[in-house]
């Protein structure tokens, strides 16, 4: 079906909201189909009044609203090639006052694309955005079609916190003079936090918060502030790292993996002055969406860390100190689950790239 029938379907159809159940260490939970008929989608954000959006790489962004969906204009221009697109939504935690919401995106640059973050205002009835302005775009960009990131999060104190890939040119995850393999902190205007690890250092970025980073595709700020990004290693070596300022996470110096010829990566697993990953899966699981629960309806979780696999379709929780997969939530629905993030009601939400579709579990009634 071609891309405006799809829309035009969405919107004309009440997408059924049918429930099934997955299997859990805490029994059976009801999963709940929210939006079905989705293209490559990609992320979600949650609104206040109960309605959500959706990202699909290609382009477009939808408002879901009592089982239906409808476009929202005003997007961004997007390099949709490859692993880039429309990435990212975060919904501001202002948003009611606010109605802004953050998009991260593959922006054309001259000779390829670059990841970028905007900022834009959600209209009353969420039919466009208005006022959107880019505040943060990766230097360099490539011509390459891989490991733009992205997610954006953001912190208690206001700051935005975005996870960049090294976009396929290894060497500079190293590099501080490029923002490639890093997560960058900025200010809501864009403006550069006076205390971001590299601010006066000659040569360095001053939004580069850590380097040293492959392509991360999840993250999430826990209870105590701290910020935990999952990201894909080559053949083996995912990772779960928790960040912190100036650190940097090894790549492509040191990896749990190998490439995808069977050569050695760098110079082994660990090196002084680079960190070790919380957590590595090897075989990768291609990890995707992160988020750590902190909600009401499973108080037995809180604390968790729940990630996303696209390559062996489940949802890993991980748990514990050292940090270890503890169980592996996975059905139907689960196929190459893309997003994860909690509700205010503290159920779990989750995009399966695999079922086109979006889907809630909550407790079984």
């Amino acid at each position: 079906m071609t891309r405006i029938f799809a829309i035009l379907w969405l919107m004309a159809s009440a997408v059924a909201a049918w429930a099934d159940s997955l299997q859990t260490s805490l029994g059976p939970v009801t999963a709940t189909r929210m939006l079905g008929g989705l293209d490559t989608p990609w992320a979600i954000g949650l609104l206040p009044d109960g309605s959500f959006l959706v990202t699909e790489r290609d382009g477009d962004l939808l408002l879901a609203r009592d089982g239906r969906a409808q476009p929202v204009r005003g997007v961004p221009g997007v390099a949709a090639r490859g692993q880039g697109g429309l990435l990212d939504v975060t919904v501001a935690r202002d948003f009611e006052t606010s109605r802004e919401i953050f998009l991260t995106f593959s922006k054309p640059q001259p000779g390829g694309a670059g990841t970028a973050l905007a900022v834009a205002r959600l209209s009353n009835d969420g039919r466009r955005l208005t006022n959107l302005r880019v505040i943060f775009e990766a230097i360099p960009g490539g011509s390459g079609g891989r490991h733009f990131g992205s997610r954006v999060v953001e912190a208690a104190d206001g700051t935005l916190f975005v996870t960049l890939g090294d976009r396929g040119d290894r060497p500079g995850a190293q590099d501080l003079t490029t923002h490639m393999g890093t997560v960058v902190r900025v200010n809501r205007d864009g403006s550069v936090p006076a205390d971001n690890p590299f601010v006066g250092q000659a040569g360095a970025r001053p939004e580069i918060w850590s380097y040293g980073h492959r392509n991360p595709q999840g993250a999430d700020i826990d209870a105590r502030g701290r910020l935990w990004v999952s990201e894909h290693g080559a053949k083996g070596g995912d990772e779960v790292n928790l960040v912190k300022p100036g650190a940097n996470y090894g790549w492509p110096v040191i990896s749990y993996g190998t490439h995808y010829s069977g050569d050695k990566i760098g110079e082994g697993t660990s090196k002084p002055g680079m960190e070790q990953p919380r957590l590595y899966w090897d075989p990768s699981i291609a990890p995707s969406g992160l988020m750590v629960y902190s909600g009401e309806m499973f108080p037995e979780w809180r604390g968790d860390i729940f990630v996303g696999s696209l390559k062996f379709d489940y949802i890993a929780r991980l748990a514990g100190n050292p940090l270890r997969e503890v169980e592996q939530i996975k059905g139907p629905q689960t196929e190459r689950v893309r997003d994860i993030v909690q509700a205010p009601d503290g159920a779990i939400w989750f995009i399966s790239v695999g079922q086109g579709a979006v889907y809630r579990f909550a407790r079984s009634s």
